[in-house]
């Protein structure tokens, strides 16, 4: 049985065709190359493993390019993307179950505390969407996908629900309490919020394990 590997997350598949689209980051079948015992035994053993390229090295230079290709290598060699990800995905939840109980009883304080969550949430989200581009340029080849199209669309409408969010509470406090004509508006956009967040996320974890 032939093996295939994906050329842009390095996901193996077995069969005697590559498939249409690589389950895991959504390349076509053109990232696709072939995989030969000859080939194989002809690598050191550290390259025929399946994984992503590896982080460019980092240029230890005091130039201000120098500065910036080292710092962006760091991140990548150090997973900032992965890591910085758990804000959001870890504090929009918590802040959407507060909206919710806030919104059902009424309770003003649970609705105040929602709205500082979120606001951390969105004070993350630029270095957030920056390390997610740079992992994607450094590890990735910057190749676009369906995969990290929708990671990306998920990315900016956290930031642009968020921000919108924030705004809302701001200039209407009591939006999320009972009184308030636009509370199931409210609740619900904070919802797709959080199901972005989530799916970025689900997305971002098929890479990383390719499962």
């Amino acid at each position: 049985m032939k093996k295939w590997k994906c050329t842009v997350c390095g996901y193996i598949h077995t069969g005697e065709e590559p498939p249409e689209t690589c389950p895991v980051c959504g390349a076509d079948r053109s990232k696709f190359v072939e995989l030969t015992e000859e080939s194989e035994g002809s690598l050191p053993k550290e390259e025929n493993k399946p994984s992503r390229r590896e982080p460019d090295p980092v240029v230890e230079t005091e130039t201000p390019s120098g500065l910036y290709e080292m710092a962006t290598g760091l991140m990548a060699r150090h997973h900032a993307h992965p890591v910085s990800t758990h804000i959001p995905n870890g504090v929009l939840p918590v802040s959407v179950v507060f909206i919710l109980m806030a919104a059902m009883f009424n309770i003003a304080g649970l609705a105040q505390a929602a709205f500082y969550n979120v606001i951390f949430v969105l004070l993350c989200m630029p270095f957030v969407l920056f390390s997610g581009y740079n992992e994607w340029k450094r590890k990735y080849n910057g190749v676009m996908t369906s995969t990290f199209r929708i990671k990306m669309i998920c990315g900016a409408a956290v930031t642009l629900l968020a921000l919108l969010v924030v705004i809302w509470q701001m200039t209407d406090p009591g939006v999320a309490l009972h009184g308030s004509s636009h509370r199931g508006l409210f609740v619900l956009v904070n919802m797709v919020m959080l199901g972005a967040a989530g799916i970025a996320g689900f997305l971002g974890g098929k890479l990383v394990f390719r499962d």
